[in-house]
């Protein structure tokens, strides 16, 4: 029945090229009657997908909600770049997406400069403050003042444009100020996370003055405003504004927005907000903060190039080896209601979050073996653990040696916490492309809106961003950068850009990811075909640190019976969850011929705007 809703399609495009011929209508369909277009009997009885493709042949955005995606294509359409349409619509998912989006947050960027046929990767990511106490409470970095860690969003904001941008902050910031200032209608899901968290935001103030306007959160749709954060971007604009009449050069002004942000007003008022309420955060950690442009991690897949994120995104290290592993099946030979197909992908990931679990840390602080790692040989030593009838038992992470250091073997029970993010896509009419996934960490991040500045900060030293035992290389540190999943995508094919993609959902990103890869690549499904398909994602109790956890598959409703029947004859631990529950990927699919077709999730309220 679904290529019925083909067939259809293909019918009413032929009956409108028949009528651009002069044809008798009639000869390709029939304009009334159970055979018409529109006809309730006509309708396929399934489709692939809810929504359709968005065609981008000049450019757009693909972006976690209509808001962003459209401002970000209207920067397109004054003549920016798709790093000055990221950072616009990262702007306005700070407003419109707060529980998991502020320039006070953290995250990454994947790039592609298509001129010069280049692949960057930009870490916008505040590591813990020089007063942190590595003995504190694991409870009190869930949220509150002491879960705060450096502001790094905005650093990624100006180094974005910095380095591949053409319009004004000023400009950049505009559609965020309005919406922050002059309010806009609350999404449905944004007010009840608000409802979900009432009770953390209650016990501050500055946060209850925005989220719980007269007591109470708001309701959906209503008019929502966070006027301290529409003061503090205007701000920013204006720092920029008034050195650009002063004479400055566009990079200097841009600096004088970080100046203002990280050394002048927005610093000072966290810094001193911080002090008075017990927190850790001060003048010196925000004035020695800088974003940070690296090679990202990359994997040679059927032929395709695929780019990542590196330390401290687990992520890229994740897909790749998770690539390289699968890499070695046939996976294109088996069916989607072929149990096996299923099983290789979850058992690749099983052995990869053991694997990257073990080592990874900031590579500041601790030797990684990435190459190790990232290394096909490797993942052929990793894929022949892998029973091809049975589910293995969560593994220890391969042995590596790393300068004669044995490594530390993971004992704790402590319990991960989750994190909650956002992702957005842009291409634009000159090729280049910007993947970007963005974060406070767990849901409204410390939940402490930082003093009159309107932003909230991330909870990145929680447990599960950092490793809660001593001796392991991501236990957290003064100075130190926890893991984020974070980990958006550029793939190339013979150096043209093939796909940008990325995706939310903290601890399932890199599982959320992958099962999209091998949909587009290995099944050869369109964008939003793709995106749609039914995904699983593995959580481990106590936590992916351990070897021995507990595995549970959690698969989304629409997986065939018989598919979930036999992984769990396999040994799988099979928990079924919503239909349509597991990430939300936000993505651009260039074809052969060049046309680019972008999708977006309908498991959030993502949106896709193209011109």
């Amino acid at each position: 029945m679904q290529e019925d809703g083909i067939a259809r399609r293909e019918l009413i495009a032929a009956g409108f090229a028949g009528a651009a011929l002069g044809l008798p209508v009639a000869s390709a369909f029939a304009q009334s009657g159970t055979r018409a277009p529109d006809a309730p009997r006509s309708a396929p009885a399934a489709v692939r997908a809810h929504r359709v493709e968005v065609p981008m042949p000049h450019g757009g955005v693909a972006a976690g909600h209509p808001l962003a995606a459209m401002a970000g294509t209207r920067m397109l359409l004054q003549g920016g770049s798709a790093a000055d349409a990221a950072v616009a619509a990262m702007a306005v998912m700070n407003v419109v997406e707060p529980w998991a989006s502020s320039a006070a947050g953290n995250g990454f960027a994947t790039c592609l400069d298509r001129k010069a046929g280049k692949v960057h990767s930009l870490a916008f990511t505040g590591g813990a403050p020089g007063l942190f106490d590595p003995d504190v409470d694991p409870g009190e970095l869930d949220s509150g003042h002491k879960a705060v860690t450096v502001p790094g969003a905005f650093g990624g904001w100006i180094e974005l444009a910095r380095k591949f941008g053409r319009l004004p902050m000023s400009a950049l910031l505009e559609p965020a100020i309005g919406y922050a200032r002059d309010g806009h209608p609350l999404d449905a899901s944004i007010a009840m996370f608000i409802r979900r968290q009432q009770a953390v935001l209650a016990r501050y103030p500055t946060s209850a003055a925005v989220f719980l306007p007269g007591g109470a959160p708001p309701p959906p749709r209503a008019i929502f405003r966070n006027e301290p954060l529409s003061r503090t971007l205007q701000g920013l604009a204006d720092a920029e504004t008034r050195a650009l009449k002063g004479g400055a050069s566009r990079d200097k002004a841009l600096m004088a927005a970080y100046d203002h942000f990280y050394t002048g007003p927005v610093a000072r008022e966290m810094s001193r907000f911080s002090e008075a309420n017990g927190g850790w955060l001060r003048m010196a950690d925000m004035a020695a903060y800088k974003p940070i442009w690296e090679a990202p991690v990359s994997t040679g897949y059927r032929g395709l190039d695929v780019y990542c994120s590196p330390l401290t995104s687990r992520t890229g290290l994740e897909l790749c080896e998770q690539l390289n592993i699968v890499e070695g099946w046939d996976l294109a030979a088996l069916s989607a209601t072929d149990p096996l197909l299923t099983h290789y992908l979850i058992e690749a990931i099983k052995v990869t979050k053991a694997d990257v679990y073990r080592y990874a840390g900031d590579p500041r602080f601790v030797k990684v073996p990435v190459d190790t790692l990232l290394s096909k040989d490797f993942a052929a030593k990793r894929r022949a653990i892998i029973d091809r009838a049975r589910a293995i038992a969560f593994p220890q992470g391969a042995d590596i040696a790393m300068a004669g250091r044995a490594p530390v073997l993971a004992l704790a029970d402590e319990q991960s916490r989750g994190g909650d993010t956002t992702s957005l896509s842009v291409v634009d009419a000159d090729g280049n492309a910007v993947a970007v996934t963005t974060t406070v960490g767990g849901g409204f991040g410390t939940s402490v809106i930082m003093g009159d500045t309107g932003l909230l900060c991330n909870n990145g030293l929680r447990t599960g961003s950092t490793a809660p035992y001593d001796g392991h290389p991501n236990r957290a540190a003064p100075g130190k950068r926890a893991l984020l999943g974070n980990g958006p995508i550029i793939v190339l094919e013979k150096g043209r850009l093939k796909l940008v993609c990325g995706t939310p959902g903290g601890e399932t990103i890199g599982q959320t990811q992958f099962q999209f890869l091998v949909n587009v690549i290995d099944r050869a499904m369109p964008i939003q075909e793709a995106i749609e398909a039914p995904r699983f994602a593995l959580d481990a109790e106590p936590s992916f640190y351990k070897p021995g956890a507990q595995i549970a598959v959690q698969m989304e409703s629409r997986f065939a019976p018989a598919v979930t029947q036999a992984l769990t004859a396999m040994g799988h631990k099979v928990a079924t969850v919503s239909p349509f529950a597991i990430g939300s990927i936000q993505g651009v699919l260039v074809d052969a011929s060049g046309a680019r077709m972008a999708g977006s999730d309908p498991r959030r309220m993502g949106y896709a705007v193209g011109y």
